[in-house]
């Protein structure tokens, strides 16, 4: 049989003769055999013959178009087996030539992403021919507006191997703010290698379409939200942080105004000389005195009487302050308080409290059986409350700050909180009551 030349995919032919040089009739079986076995056939595959007498087949070779029939020389054999004879079998050969052909097949993932400035995508590529290929990857873009980088640039395949290239697409601008932008480009993976080889077109696989969307930086739904805040935080300043502050005041005069009236007044007694006047003290008429002082000459006393600062019965006044500190467990209720010594009074003039984590739940503060104020936690970070005429707390009475903690909040340091913690500043007059 001659050499013969097929390429995957096609078909082609060629013929062996065979001949009777026995002195019998004999019939013979023609079986092909090697590599080619698989998409070979004989026809006739039986023949019988006269002695001296001889008769051609034709062999069929139709390789299928896959890697798995690689390119070169492959050997052919056709067992040429006697039915009477088994011992005469013969083989002969010949020498195939599959012919190379280059196929790859790409695919890109995802095919589309999203992004501020830069993506990552995926190209995998397949050699289906049966031949080894160097894949060289590229993208085009029409614009420039992204710049394409594949690692490897370069991978060399063996028929069926398969291989992966990463992909970064990068924008060469950022978009601040405005609507988002949408870049196609076109990803390639050619076999360089089979356009230096003479006779071989070069394998390439179809062109893998895909696109890059890239988000504003500052959408337009931020710069609304963001103008909504600043106009909330005017309205804060302006409207609403006054009003409470004057709210408070208020309920601060009142409080004190009551506390005045609950306790029986003293008669009051008026002195000549320029110095003023004096009246008896509170906490004298508290415990039954009911004396009345006066004072004259050049050094008057220090008023008193109505209870709101310190009195007829109050010595060595001096500025005081006292801290509170709260730490309450989400879904728990903790008070904590300060009591005012014996043998002194505190005028409350200042109050400043924390909630620096941003937590949630109620704050109530109390100067003793009176309650001073109700707030929610979430709705401030720092309050303060300032009295012009002080609040007196009576000795042995307490400050107290009674927290109820619904979740805790989450401090500067981005992690949030096991605990509700408030901080609660109470700052006044302390002074001695008079023996």
């Amino acid at each position: 049989m001659p050499t013969v030349t097929v390429s995957p995919g096609a078909e082609a032919t060629t013929t062996l003769t065979v001949r009777n040089d026995g002195d019998i009739v004999e019939a013979y079986t023609l079986e092909v055999v090697g590599d080619c076995a698989a998409w070979t056939t004989v026809d006739p595959q039986r023949v019988s013959l006269y002695p001296g007498t001889s008769e051609t087949v034709t062999v069929r070779l139709a390789p299928p178009r896959s890697h798995e029939v690689k390119a070169g020389e492959v050997p052919l054999g056709v067992r040429v087996l006697p039915a009477e004879h088994p011992e005469s079998v013969a083989v002969p050969e010949a020498t195939v030539t599959v012919e190379p052909f280059r196929e790859l097949r790409a695919r890109l993932e995802p095919g589309r992403r999203r992004g501020w400035l830069a993506a990552r995508f995926r190209t995998s590529v397949q050699n289906r021919g049966n031949t080894p290929v160097d894949v060289v990857f590229s993208g085009k873009q029409e614009g420039e507006e992204l710049r394409l980088a594949f690692t490897p640039e370069r991978r060399s395949l063996q028929p069926g191997e398969s291989a992966e290239a990463g992909l970064r697409v990068r924008a060469r601008k950022l978009i601040w703010f405005g609507a988002p932008a949408t870049w196609p480009f076109e990803v390639r993976a050619v076999d360089s290698e089979g356009a230096d080889k003479e006779g071989e077109q070069p394998g390439r696989a179809e062109p893998l379409p895909g696109e890059f969307a890239q988000l504003p930086l500052l959408p337009k739904w931020l710069l609304i939200v963001l103008a909504a805040l600043i106009a909330l935080l005017v309205a804060w300043f302006a409207l609403v942080r006054p009003e409470i502050r004057s709210t408070a005041k208020e309920a601060g005069t009142k409080a004190a105004q009551e506390e005045n009236r609950e306790r029986p007044q003293g008669g009051a007694a008026t002195g000549g000389g320029t110095g003023g006047e004096a009246t008896a003290g509170a906490q004298g008429q508290e415990k039954g005195q009911g004396a009345t002082a006066g004072a004259g000459g050049t050094g008057g006393a220090g008023t008193g009487g109505s209870g709101s600062t310190g009195g007829a019965g109050e010595l060595n006044a001096q500025q005081s302050s006292e801290t509170i500190d709260v730490q309450t467990g989400a879904g728990s209720k903790q008070d904590k308080t300060y009591q005012v010594p014996a043998g002194k009074v505190f005028g409350v003039t200042d109050i400043v409290v924390a909630n620096f984590q941003g937590d949630e739940g109620v704050l109530t503060i109390s100067f003793g059986e009176r309650k001073i104020t109700t707030i929610a936690l979430e709705t401030f970070r720092n309050q303060d409350y300032h009295w012009v005429t002080p609040i007196r707390i009576q000795e042995n009475a307490k400050v107290t700050a009674s927290v109820t903690c619904s979740k805790p909040g989450t401090p500067a340091t981005g992690k949030q909180a096991s605990k509700c913690h408030q901080v609660l500043n109470v700052s006044g007059v302390l002074s001695d009551i008079a023996p």
